[in-house]
């Protein structure tokens, strides 16, 4: 796996950002508040993070859902996985949602989502009077069917 070096600012009192094991493909980031703050049912909230980073040109982070959170207590996050672009320098947060029936605390270092650092390919349109045809074609939408 090659590592690319990302500049960052931790304005949290958190630790960075980090892979919980060697084979972990996302960081774990955490929440950077003053307080607990609750979710009701259905309500959504931005939560900060204190992370400012520097990614390379060509590189993007993706923020996605803790898969624990989102079954032990029904958050997710929305827009997911969301973009960082690489001429972004604001501060990181994450838009979270509580699905469950019961009003759920994120308390200030909770580990809230994961980011991953991945690699942009540009591309570039060429228009064209018609595409190749597949096996496929225009089926979509469940057209595969169930196995």
């Amino acid at each position: 796996m090659q590592a690319v070096e990302i500049r960052i600012i931790n304005q949290s009192s958190n630790p960075l950002p980090e892979y919980a094991t060697g084979g972990s493909s996302g960081m774990d980031i955490r929440a950077s508040l003053d307080s607990p703050q609750t979710l009701q049912s259905f309500e959504r909230a931005l939560i900060p993070t204190g992370l400012f980073i520097e990614l390379p040109s060509g590189y993007e982070a993706q923020i996605r859902p803790r898969s624990g959170l989102a079954i032990k207590q029904g958050i997710t996050c929305l827009n997911s996985p969301g973009t960082i672009d690489a001429d972004y320098r604001g501060e990181i947060k994450i838009i979270l949602i509580n699905l469950s029936t019961e009003k759920q605390v994120i308390q200030p270092g909770d580990r809230i989502a994961q980011m991953i650092i991945q690699k942009v390919e540009k591309g570039v349109w060429k228009e064209v009077e018609q595409i190749e045809p597949t096996g496929r074609n225009a089926g979509g939408f469940g057209h595969t069917g169930k196995q």
